[in-house]
């Protein structure tokens, strides 16, 4: 099976409830201050009849101003968000570097996590316990390992979490932004970690305002604008187009 992302024609759409609403109780209760008023909610065209082709061996740099869809093309291709229409072939093993500290047990320790977070990666106990010590040791938050993640700074939960969605790569790698994982040192591991991890790819795709860093890396550029997908080239003329679409 070759490694291939094609989209042809892809539309996505979700509620703008969920960008107006911070919480359902914030929702439900200006429902109550407005007796026998409806809720409106209007969808959002988050991805516009988006048409590309990505083959084993490219690395594409996603460009846009925030909200311009480039996350949401990456959680999409992740599986994440369901498209609304057209066709979505992805063939490989996807792994991805966002929300890494999504699926934590508070009330479980860091090692017990170790396994949950696996499980939801895709892998099985049997290889996320061949794969603890590394974890364990590359996070290097010392006896908190078997500590309840609640009991966790918000910097050793992305020291772990970024350890566990690290320890195994894939066909195709999602990168959104860098990440922060910690003080200097750790941060020096991490990207070590990230470039071994893009050399082992087979397709990369990054998303990030970081110009400098996605001239190094990348060779394509993707560039959206309010959904749609408006340049797809070099990646250097990709990095022009965006400047003279916001006026930069």
């Amino acid at each position: 099976m070759t490694n291939r992302i094609v989209l042809d024609k892809v539309n996505l759409h979700y509620a703008s409830v969920a960008f107006k609403e911070r919480s359902l109780k914030t929702m439900l209760a200006s429902t109550v201050k407005r007796p026998g008023a409806r809720v409106k909610v209007d969808d959002i065209h988050a991805l516009k009849d988006v048409s590309l082709s990505i083959l084993p061996g490219e690395r594409v740099g996603l460009l846009g101003h925030n909200g311009a869809g480039k996350s949401t093309f990456l959680k999409m291709v992740a599986g994440l968000y369901p498209i609304s229409s057209g066709e979505k072939v992805v063939e490989g093993t996807v792994r991805s570097l966002f929300d890494i500290s999504l699926g934590f047990e508070p009330e479980a320790t860091g090692r017990e996590n170790i396994l949950y977070r696996g499980l939801l990666l895709g892998l099985t106990p049997k290889f996320m316990r061949a794969m603890e010590a590394e974890i364990v040791e590359f996070a290097d938050i010392g006896e908190f390992i078997d500590y309840p993640i609640k009991t966790y700074s918000a910097g050793m939960q992305v020291r772990l979490a970024f350890a566990i969605s690290t320890a195994v790569g894939g066909d195709i790698l999602l990168l959104d932004e860098v990440i922060g994982a910690g003080d200097a040192n750790f941060m020096l591991k991490a990207r070590k970690r990230i470039r071994e991890l893009v050399e082992k790819a087979e397709i990369l795709l990054l998303a990030s305002h970081d110009f400098p860093s996605l001239r190094s890396i990348c060779s394509r550029g993707l560039v959206f604008h309010h959904g749609q997908l408006i340049y797809d080239g070099d990646i250097g003329e990709a990095v022009d187009h965006y400047n003279r679409v916001n006026n930069l």
